[in-house]
């Protein structure tokens, strides 16, 4: 892959003044793809579009910033920054091996410096709502307002998918339907973009499970300073609904939106953007 010269930045300016941590950019459908240095050396794509306040978006598991796709024209009046996870889309696999939503939550902030952005709103959807939480909690300086989708605080208190779910899921004949029956439900025919990106590593596959499946910041949300709104879909089997009522009930202040018919991709249901549109214009970073 080839990256052209990443723009130039004046002397002694700060990190997020000259954008540090651009490795480059290169054509991409849709705009340019921009690509931030992570602490450990690996880069990081993401794309910048519109104006208006920026709003990083973070995708689910095993996903690229494509899972974005079909909503992201709808979040009018916002600089969306959508991102590729490590080891999806045009990023690297991560170079230290630490696959942790704590580690990837490092990178976001590596994508705020490359965009000389100080300060964003986060709206992070299942793995990547996982991420934002951490973004939140150990960055609080960088973020104004948070969204969090189809997502659990993990650890101990997280509520699972059921064992039939899960069975489904494992089982090669059965996962490609149980996936898209699990995030929009069966009668929902044609192209999704959140079934998987299938460009991935094996190892960066794995890595996506394990970050997923270890995450807990059940005590870390506590100390979330950002206004927080919570949204869940109520048929979600995925991620059952009491994952984020637990989850709003920790973050201090937090809102609670439970979308009825909803499964897990509850983000692409328009009652969501409507919501989070209607949330942000309360909180704007200035």
């Amino acid at each position: 892959m080839e990256h052209a010269s990443g723009p130039s930045t004046p002397e002694g300016a700060s990190p997020r003044d000259r954008g540090a941590g651009v490795a480059g950019v290169r054509a991409a459908a849709g705009g340019v793809t921009a690509r931030a240095v992570a602490p450990d050396g690996a880069g990081i794509a993401f794309d910048v579009r519109g104006t208006g306040d920026p709003l990083v978006l973070l995708p689910g598991q095993a996903n690229s910033r494509h899972w974005w796709s079909t909503v992201r024209a709808d979040l009018v009046g916002y600089r969306t920054v959508a991102v590729d996870t490590a080891g999806t889309g045009c990023s690297d696999d991560v170079v230290d091996r630490d696959w942790s939503t704590r580690r990837l939550a490092r990178d976001v902030v590596a994508v705020l410096d490359a965009a000389g952005i100080d300060r964003a709103h986060l709206y992070g959807t299942s793995m990547g709502g996982r991420v934002a939480q951490w973004v939140a909690a150990d960055h609080p300086d960088r973020v104004g307002a948070l969204v969090l989708a189809c997502t659990t605080a993990g650890g101990p208190d997280a509520i699972p998918p059921a064992p039939e779910v899960l069975r489904r899921l494992a089982d090669p004949a059965d996962n490609a339907a149980e996936l898209r029956r699990l995030m929009v439900g069966p009668e929902t025919t044609g192209p999704l973009t959140v079934l998987g990106d299938d460009t991935m590593s094996p190892a960066a596959r794995a890595g996506h499970r394990r970050a997923s499946a270890r995450h807990d910041a059940g005590d870390a949300i506590a100390t979330i300073t950002a206004p927080t709104l919570v949204l869940h879909g109520a048929d979600d089997e995925f991620t059952p609904p009491g994952n984020g009522r637990r989850l709003a009930a920790r973050i201090p202040g937090a809102e609670l939106l439970v979308l009825p018919g909803a499964r897990h991709a509850c983000f692409l249901d328009g009652r969501a953007t409507a919501a989070v549109l209607t949330f942000l214009a309360r909180h704007p970073l200035r």
